[in-house]
């Protein structure tokens, strides 16, 4: 029994993955061919070099008609992330709290696998169903190049994986609070709503003081919210973000194990 729960839960959900990937592939397209005929526009570039609230607003850092700008003002700041965090989040809250409510848990725990085992392959889900989206992303992202959209290959490839492992830190966040709370509902509205509180402070941060102190608190920041399109992230992204995806997980196993299933 090879991750057979793993691969159930892939299967009911591939017209989903299957539609969010060729939705952001699509936009993602039209995002890189109308730049030819964007960039040169300074009153569209003034939009956010000039006003640094509305360019914490979109996520732009200069001018929003530049590559980074233009990119990360349209899609890494923003529609990327949050299309990965529906697809995580709505997986989270549903993977347990979710087969609670519906009465399938406890067939499910029946099998022949360990409940450590049980979460690991739920957390290898919540990875795996945002790949396809994150990786049609950059690809077409990396393909702007010929559109004269040009940002470093490394850059582009770690900031997606950047964005697709905060995906799964919130994923799991909702796992988490659907095993305490039993409810999806709530493990749904609670998760979305911490995401929604990191986007905002890791966005307000260049102009709000106090966001800029709670700053490194934020997920986001850590993966898209410090010009991470220019240069990559950070050696300090990359242990925040992974750090807290497996301190997550082994409490979502802790949790799991003592969880009464019925």
């Amino acid at each position: 029994m090879h991750a057979d729960i793993a691969r159930i839960d892939l299967r009911l959900r591939r017209r989903s993955i299957l539609w969010f990937a060729g939705g952001l592939a699509f936009y993602a397209f039209i995002l890189v061919a109308m730049y030819p005929s964007v960039r040169s526009d300074s009153s569209l570039g003034d939009l956010t070099a000039n006003n640094p609230t509305v360019g914490a607003l979109l996520g732009v850092n200069g001018s929003l008609t530049s590559p980074t700008g233009w990119v990360n003002g349209n899609l890494y700041a923003n529609f990327l992330p949050l299309m990965i965090l529906l697809l995580t989040i709505g997986y989270g809250a549903s993977c347990i709290a979710g087969q609670s409510e519906d009465g399938t848990l406890g067939l499910v725990a029946a099998l022949p696998v360990s409940r450590r085992r049980l979460v690991l392959e739920k957390s290898a889900v919540l990875a795996l169903i945002a790949l396809p989206v994150a990786v049609v992303t950059m690809a077409f992202i990396l393909l702007g190049r010929h559109y004269d959209l040009t940002l470093p290959t490394s850059a582009v490839v770690g900031t997606t994986v950047a964005v697709l492992v905060m995906g799964v830190d919130f994923g799991l966040v909702a796992l988490i609070i659907g095993v305490l709370t039993g409810s999806r509902g709530m493990a749904l509205g609670l998760a979305s709503g911490l995401a929604a509180a990191s986007y905002l402070v890791s966005s307000l941060a260049p102009v709000i003081g106090w966001a800029r102190t709670v700053r490194p608190a934020s997920l986001f920041y850590w993966a898209v919210g410090s010009d991470q399109l220019t240069a990559g992230p950070s050696s300090t992204a990359w242990a925040v973000l992974l750090i807290s995806a497996l301190v997550l997980n082994g409490l979502a196993v802790v949790l799991v194990q003592r969880l009464d299933i019925r």
